[in-house]
């Protein structure tokens, strides 16, 4: 692997890099080498679009919350004989 060293990296944009690398839980390097890949690759390679619209409720579910919804699902999910016979 090679090494690559920037100066005079502006400050906005290092603020950014950083925001990007703490919003993704990723280190700095892996975030500018990811940025890199995907603005200079994307001529060549086509693009899967990811959205993260629901990343804030990822993990956010308690053990109990889960298993209320799983329950509240399983009623929605029985069939009613009456309805269908």
């Amino acid at each position: 692997m090679k090494a690559i060293t920037l100066r005079n990296l502006p400050s906005d944009l290092d603020k950014t890099i950083r925001q990007r690398a703490r919003g993704k839980r990723m280190s700095v390097n892996k975030a500018v080498i990811g940025l890199l890949e995907e603005h200079l690759t994307q001529a060549t390679t086509k693009r899967t679009d990811l959205y993260h619209d629901l990343d804030d409720l990822c993990g956010s579910w308690t053990k109990d919350t889960a298993a209320a919804f799983d329950q509240a699902l399983a009623k929605q999910r029985a069939i009613d004989q009456d309805v269908w016979k």
